[in-house]
């Protein structure tokens, strides 16, 4: 047993493996054995951690629209087809879609969004969107839907109620597809 034991911390583990060769003594061998082997598990915790957060990034990116910003694009289109899991949009979305004015069929930019518990605006409100300057609006944040909810499209002058409870965000998967663009006015 070698009674020679430097203390070598984890950011040596590098330059005790490069070291380590056959021509060492016995002693140096299994004092730089005993040193890589207290240091490997911090090395792995490490790794590991740069790979889990490098590779789960878009799981726990938080992204949410707001009055005024400028951050969206492709108006119109069903935003969680690429804002999904395993997508090739940045974030996964929970609601996501693009408000246009009633009259004109243009965008409705900063419009506020609400979902409901009850028809019309009653019930309680459970969650708060803004749309942003493009007429669009998206979260990532956990929406529960449980049985529906009723949104609300608020405007400068008014509101538009969804009559049909939504149990998915996926808005522009329906409306401007097979149903009616979102409006309001």
């Amino acid at each position: 047993m070698c009674k020679r034991t430097p203390f070598y911390s984890a950011s040596d583990v590098t330059n005790i493996t490069s070291r380590f060769d056959n021509s060492a003594d016995p002693c140096e061998m299994e004092q730089r054995s005993r040193q890589f082997n207290q240091a490997f598990p911090i090395y792995l915790i490490g790794i590991f951690t740069l790979f889990f957060f490098n590779s789960c990034e878009d799981a726990f990116e938080s992204k949410v629209s707001s009055h005024n910003s400028q951050g969206s694009h492709n108006v119109g289109l069903n935003c969680m087809e690429c804002h999904s899991k395993g997508g090739e949009g940045e974030g996964v979305f929970n609601i996501a879609g693009t408000v246009y004015q009633q009259d004109t069929l243009l965008i409705f930019p900063n419009t506020t969004i609400e979902l409901y518990t009850g028809l019309h605006g009653t019930g309680k409100l459970k969650y708060t969107l803004e749309g942003d300057a493009y007429g669009n609006f998206y979260s990532t944040k956990n929406i529960r839907y449980g049985d529906g909810l009723f949104p609300a499209i608020k405007g400068i002058n008014g509101t538009t109620y969804m009559a049909d409870r939504i149990t998915t965000g996926a808005c522009n998967s329906c409306h401007g597809v097979t149903t009616d663009l979102l409006t309001t006015f």
